[in-house]
């Protein structure tokens, strides 16, 4: 498994997942102060043709997720999602979407994140929070 607080954006990029990868998801920047990746519009829509909003949650659950198993390494634990909710303010039609996650909390049993979507003129799409519970790791992991 990747150390999250020592790798590469190109080795976080390559073990960011199967769905992530799938929506095209590239990280761009990646610390437990911030992460932030984009996301094509295209393919990632709804009938409407509008970014579909469980794409811009799966946006969101990956940063905060990338950003919560870099906390959780830091201590020695790891991180699992607890909970994430999101707003749409507005939809995207094209173009890429850009998503930046900050800490709320890092603390030594929960991390959490609030994630701002974005589209490519700077307008907010989505604002989410996730939170994730940090956990001793197994045996052998």
């Amino acid at each position: 498994m990747t150390d999250p607080t020592t790798a590469s954006l190109d080795q976080l990029n390559a073990f960011r997942g199967a769905l992530a990868e799938r929506m095209g998801i590239e990280l761009l920047e990646a610390s437990t102060d911030r992460v932030v990746a984009r996301m094509p519009v295209e393919g990632n829509t709804q009938p409407y043709g509008l970014l579909h909003g469980g794409a811009s949650v799966v946006l969101a659950e990956t940063l905060g997720s990338i950003g919560s198993a870099m906390h959780a390494q830091s201590i020695g634990k790891i991180a699992v999602g607890l909970d994430i909710n999101a707003t749409h303010h507005r939809g995207a039609r094209s173009g890429w979407v850009t998503g930046t996650a900050v800490p709320v909390t890092l603390g030594g049993s929960v991390a959490c994140y609030e994630v701002t979507i974005a589209d490519d003129e700077g307008r907010r799409t989505c604002t989410s929070r996730i939170t994730c519970i940090l956990r001793e790791q197994p045996p052998g992991a």
